[in-house]
């Protein structure tokens, strides 16, 4: 089994930012794909962002695009969701999905973080 716990969310004020990370460990040669995901209450869980082991493609939702980055540290399994510019509709619980494996690749979620966006 690969853990993958997420932290990092809380309250913020409209405008404000936030940093996400979410760190992988278990049995596993190397990690693939890693991405973020969240769900907002009444909807389906949306894809944020993403990237692919070597850097060279990272692609954002149309409603996060030019507000969030993110950014992987393989050698800590660590992947990073900077968050800026928040409005209210980024209230949502956000989950990050690893791909990983001995051999075949696996995805793996974590439980995922609640971030709130508020006055």
């Amino acid at each position: 089994q690969v853990q993958v716990v997420e932290s990092g969310g809380g309250l913020v004020q409209p405008g404000g930012s936030l940093r996400l990370s979410c760190a992988a460990s278990g049995s596993f040669s190397r990690i693939f794909d890693m991405r973020w995901y969240r769900q907002a209450p009444g909807k389906q869980r949306e894809l944020v962002a993403g990237t692919t082991r070597g850097g060279g493609s990272t692609d954002y939702g149309d409603s996060v695009k030019g507000r969030f980055n993110a950014s992987r540290d393989n050698s800590k399994n660590t992947l990073y969701l900077q968050m800026n510019s928040r409005i209210p509709e980024d209230t949502a619980v956000y989950y990050c999905n690893v791909l990983a494996g001995l051999g075949v690749a696996t995805p793996y979620w974590g439980q995922g973080t609640q971030v709130t966006v508020s006055s």
